[in-house]
Protein backbone atom coordinates (compact mmCIF):
# COMPACT_ATOMS: atom_id res chain seq x y z
CA UNK A 1 0.00 0.00 0.00
CA UNK A 2 2.79 2.26 0.85
CA UNK A 3 4.38 1.86 -2.78
CA UNK A 4 0.92 2.85 -4.47
CA UNK A 5 0.47 5.92 -1.99
CA UNK A 6 4.28 6.99 -3.51
CA UNK A 7 3.37 6.31 -7.10
CA UNK A 8 0.26 8.83 -7.01
CA UNK A 9 2.01 11.56 -4.92
CA UNK A 10 5.40 11.32 -7.52
CA UNK A 11 2.39 11.87 -10.39
CA UNK A 12 1.06 14.50 -8.49
CA UNK A 13 3.82 16.14 -8.23
CA UNK A 14 5.03 15.82 -11.80
CA UNK A 15 2.01 15.13 -13.87
CA UNK A 16 -0.04 18.30 -13.52
CA UNK A 17 2.95 20.87 -12.59
CA UNK A 18 4.83 20.15 -15.31
CA UNK A 19 3.42 18.08 -17.95
CA UNK A 20 0.20 19.99 -17.66
CA UNK A 21 1.64 22.70 -17.38
CA UNK A 22 3.13 22.89 -20.93
CA UNK A 23 0.24 21.16 -22.28
CA UNK A 24 -1.84 24.12 -21.41
CA UNK A 25 0.76 26.63 -23.23
CA UNK A 26 0.49 24.25 -26.01
CA UNK A 27 -3.43 24.72 -25.87
CA UNK A 28 -2.94 28.62 -25.56
CA UNK A 29 -1.52 28.31 -29.33
CA UNK A 30 -3.97 25.80 -30.53
CA UNK A 31 -6.86 27.66 -29.74
CA UNK A 32 -6.63 30.29 -31.57
CA UNK A 33 -6.00 28.01 -34.50
CA UNK A 34 -8.15 25.30 -34.13
CA UNK A 35 -11.84 24.97 -33.77
CA UNK A 36 -12.43 22.15 -31.42
CA UNK A 37 -8.91 23.31 -29.24
CA UNK A 38 -11.11 23.28 -26.02
CA UNK A 39 -12.93 20.64 -26.77
CA UNK A 40 -9.72 18.06 -27.03
CA UNK A 41 -8.28 20.09 -24.08
CA UNK A 42 -11.24 19.60 -22.10
CA UNK A 43 -11.24 15.76 -23.05
CA UNK A 44 -7.76 15.56 -22.54
CA UNK A 45 -7.91 17.32 -19.01
CA UNK A 46 -10.78 14.86 -17.91
CA UNK A 47 -8.61 11.63 -19.02
CA UNK A 48 -4.95 13.14 -17.14
CA UNK A 49 -7.34 13.74 -13.73
CA UNK A 50 -9.33 10.42 -13.54
CA UNK A 51 -5.74 8.77 -14.21
CA UNK A 52 -4.53 9.26 -10.72
CA UNK A 53 -8.64 8.58 -9.04
CA UNK A 54 -8.97 5.35 -10.72
CA UNK A 55 -5.88 4.30 -9.65
CA UNK A 56 -6.20 5.59 -5.91
CA UNK A 57 -9.80 3.37 -6.34
CA UNK A 58 -7.95 0.63 -7.12
CA UNK A 59 -5.91 0.97 -4.03
CA UNK A 60 -9.46 0.83 -2.98
CA UNK A 61 -10.11 -2.69 -3.94
CA UNK A 62 -6.72 -4.86 -3.62
CA UNK A 63 -5.12 -3.22 -0.96
CA UNK A 64 -6.34 -2.23 2.80
CA UNK A 65 -7.16 1.22 2.00
CA UNK A 66 -10.99 1.95 2.31
CA UNK A 67 -13.37 4.72 0.99
CA UNK A 68 -14.29 5.69 4.44
CA UNK A 69 -10.23 6.81 4.98
CA UNK A 70 -10.37 8.66 1.68
CA UNK A 71 -13.21 10.83 2.89
CA UNK A 72 -15.81 8.72 0.79
CA UNK A 73 -18.84 8.20 3.91
CA UNK A 74 -21.49 10.46 5.31
CA UNK A 75 -20.72 13.42 7.05
CA UNK A 76 -20.67 14.77 10.35
CA UNK A 77 -19.12 17.23 12.24
CA UNK A 78 -15.80 16.66 13.65
CA UNK A 79 -13.68 19.05 16.05
CA UNK A 80 -11.71 16.39 17.84
CA UNK A 81 -8.76 16.90 14.99
CA UNK A 82 -8.55 20.84 14.62
CA UNK A 83 -10.34 21.58 17.95
CA UNK A 84 -14.13 23.62 17.85
CA UNK A 85 -12.54 26.99 16.95
CA UNK A 86 -10.94 26.18 13.89
CA UNK A 87 -13.19 23.65 13.18
CA UNK A 88 -16.22 26.23 12.92
CA UNK A 89 -14.39 28.86 11.65
CA UNK A 90 -13.68 27.03 8.70
CA UNK A 91 -17.43 26.04 8.20
CA UNK A 92 -18.32 29.55 8.30
CA UNK A 93 -15.68 30.74 6.06
CA UNK A 94 -17.08 28.38 4.01
CA UNK A 95 -20.82 28.27 4.33
CA UNK A 96 -20.50 32.10 3.42
CA UNK A 97 -18.59 31.55 0.11
CA UNK A 98 -21.01 28.74 -0.43
CA UNK A 99 -23.83 31.43 -0.32
CA UNK A 100 -22.24 33.61 -2.49
CA UNK A 101 -21.19 31.32 -5.22
CA UNK A 102 -24.92 29.88 -4.97
CA UNK A 103 -25.76 33.92 -4.86
CA UNK A 104 -24.55 34.37 -8.41
CA UNK A 105 -25.26 31.10 -9.83
CA UNK A 106 -29.42 31.00 -8.96
CA UNK A 107 -29.36 35.56 -9.64
CA UNK A 108 -27.82 34.31 -13.23
CA UNK A 109 -31.00 32.73 -14.09
CA UNK A 110 -33.50 34.40 -12.17
CA UNK A 111 -32.37 37.76 -11.57
CA UNK A 112 -31.52 40.50 -14.94
CA UNK A 113 -29.34 42.84 -12.21
CA UNK A 114 -27.12 39.77 -11.29
CA UNK A 115 -26.94 38.21 -14.55
CA UNK A 116 -26.07 41.61 -15.70
CA UNK A 117 -23.28 41.67 -13.09
CA UNK A 118 -21.75 38.55 -13.43
CA UNK A 119 -21.33 39.04 -16.99
CA UNK A 120 -19.29 42.13 -16.69
CA UNK A 121 -17.22 40.38 -14.17
CA UNK A 122 -16.89 37.75 -16.64
CA UNK A 123 -15.64 40.16 -19.25
CA UNK A 124 -13.55 41.82 -17.09
CA UNK A 125 -11.31 38.63 -15.86
CA UNK A 126 -11.36 37.84 -19.82
CA UNK A 127 -9.53 40.59 -20.13
CA UNK A 128 -6.77 39.98 -17.65
CA UNK A 129 -7.07 36.77 -17.24
CA UNK A 130 -3.85 34.62 -17.89
CA UNK A 131 -5.80 31.27 -18.17
CA UNK A 132 -9.37 33.22 -20.54
CA UNK A 133 -8.65 30.98 -23.24
CA UNK A 134 -9.81 27.40 -21.13
CA UNK A 135 -13.35 29.67 -21.06
CA UNK A 136 -15.91 27.65 -22.72
CA UNK A 137 -17.48 29.83 -25.22
CA UNK A 138 -19.83 28.10 -27.99
CA UNK A 139 -22.84 25.76 -26.89
CA UNK A 140 -20.92 22.31 -27.37
CA UNK A 141 -17.90 23.62 -25.31
CA UNK A 142 -20.73 25.08 -22.40
CA UNK A 143 -22.06 21.84 -22.21
CA UNK A 144 -18.72 19.84 -21.73
CA UNK A 145 -17.57 22.51 -19.39
CA UNK A 146 -20.63 20.86 -17.24
CA UNK A 147 -18.83 17.65 -17.15
CA UNK A 148 -15.39 19.16 -16.68
CA UNK A 149 -16.40 20.51 -13.31
CA UNK A 150 -18.25 17.37 -12.16
CA UNK A 151 -15.20 15.53 -12.72
CA UNK A 152 -13.28 18.19 -11.55
CA UNK A 153 -15.61 18.06 -8.20
CA UNK A 154 -15.44 13.98 -7.95
CA UNK A 155 -11.87 13.91 -8.59
CA UNK A 156 -9.98 16.88 -6.97
CA UNK A 157 -11.61 16.21 -3.87
CA UNK A 158 -10.73 12.37 -3.92
CA UNK A 159 -7.12 12.85 -4.85
CA UNK A 160 -6.14 16.26 -3.09
CA UNK A 161 -8.50 15.90 0.07
CA UNK A 162 -9.27 12.79 0.76
CA UNK A 163 -6.16 10.75 -0.54
CA UNK A 164 -3.66 13.22 0.11
CA UNK A 165 -4.32 13.91 3.83
CA UNK A 166 -4.81 10.51 4.57
CA UNK A 167 -1.57 9.34 2.49
CA UNK A 168 0.56 11.85 4.07
CA UNK A 169 -0.97 10.82 7.69
CA UNK A 170 0.07 7.27 7.16
CA UNK A 171 3.36 7.71 5.46
CA UNK A 172 4.15 10.37 7.99
CA UNK A 173 2.47 9.92 11.44
CA UNK A 174 4.26 12.28 13.86
CA UNK A 175 3.69 15.12 11.61
CA UNK A 176 1.09 17.77 12.49
CA UNK A 177 -2.16 17.89 11.39
CA UNK A 178 -1.29 21.46 9.60
CA UNK A 179 1.86 20.00 8.07
CA UNK A 180 -0.50 17.37 6.67
CA UNK A 181 -2.82 19.88 5.29
CA UNK A 182 -0.12 21.93 4.04
CA UNK A 183 1.61 19.38 1.91
CA UNK A 184 -1.83 18.20 0.40
CA UNK A 185 -2.69 22.03 -0.12
CA UNK A 186 0.59 22.39 -1.79
CA UNK A 187 0.05 19.78 -4.33
CA UNK A 188 -2.88 20.69 -4.88
CA UNK A 189 -1.79 24.23 -5.69
CA UNK A 190 1.00 22.97 -8.12
CA UNK A 191 -1.55 20.77 -10.26
CA UNK A 192 -3.48 24.39 -10.72
CA UNK A 193 0.48 26.34 -12.03
CA UNK A 194 -0.74 26.30 -15.37
CA UNK A 195 -2.61 29.60 -14.24
CA UNK A 196 0.72 31.42 -12.97
CA UNK A 197 2.14 31.45 -9.27
CA UNK A 198 -0.16 33.90 -7.62
CA UNK A 199 -3.44 32.99 -9.64
CA UNK A 200 -2.78 29.60 -9.73
CA UNK A 201 -0.22 27.95 -7.25
CA UNK A 202 -0.86 30.55 -4.33
CA UNK A 203 -4.72 30.95 -4.51
CA UNK A 204 -5.45 27.42 -5.29
CA UNK A 205 -2.69 26.54 -2.39
CA UNK A 206 -4.42 28.63 0.21
CA UNK A 207 -8.29 27.37 -1.47
CA UNK A 208 -6.66 23.92 -0.62
CA UNK A 209 -6.30 24.90 2.89
CA UNK A 210 -9.41 25.84 3.52
CA UNK A 211 -10.94 22.89 1.57
CA UNK A 212 -8.50 20.70 3.81
CA UNK A 213 -10.47 22.20 6.90
CA UNK A 214 -13.81 22.04 5.94
CA UNK A 215 -13.44 17.97 5.12
CA UNK A 216 -11.42 17.09 8.41
CA UNK A 217 -14.53 19.56 9.93
CA UNK A 218 -16.96 17.65 7.67
CA UNK A 219 -15.48 14.32 8.39
CA UNK A 220 -16.15 13.42 4.54
CA UNK A 221 -15.60 15.01 0.89
CA UNK A 222 -19.08 14.35 -0.53
CA UNK A 223 -20.41 18.00 0.71
CA UNK A 224 -17.08 19.30 -0.91
CA UNK A 225 -17.64 17.74 -3.91
CA UNK A 226 -20.46 19.23 -4.67
CA UNK A 227 -18.61 22.65 -3.81
CA UNK A 228 -15.87 21.79 -5.86
CA UNK A 229 -18.47 21.55 -8.96
CA UNK A 230 -20.20 24.80 -7.92
CA UNK A 231 -17.14 26.96 -8.13
CA UNK A 232 -15.98 25.35 -11.75
CA UNK A 233 -19.83 25.02 -12.95
CA UNK A 234 -19.96 28.99 -12.43
CA UNK A 235 -16.98 29.54 -14.77
CA UNK A 236 -19.42 29.11 -18.16
CA UNK A 237 -21.92 31.43 -16.75
CA UNK A 238 -21.54 35.26 -17.59
CA UNK A 239 -20.41 34.83 -20.90
CA UNK A 240 -23.09 36.36 -23.77
CA UNK A 241 -20.53 35.78 -26.90
CA UNK A 242 -22.03 32.48 -27.86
Amino acid sequence: MELGFWMVIIFLLFYEPIIGYFGFQKFKKNVEIYENARIKYYINTMIGIWIPTVFILVLVAFTDLTLQQIGLKIPRINTEILGTWFTYLGLGIGILYLSLVLYYILGYFFSDKIKSQLTKKKSDEWEKSEVSPIFPITKKEKKLWGYVSITAGITEEIIYRGFSIFAFTYLFPDLSVWIVILLASILFGLAHSYQGFVMGVLRTTIFGVLFSILYIGLDSIIPLILFHFLLDYIVKLGDEKS
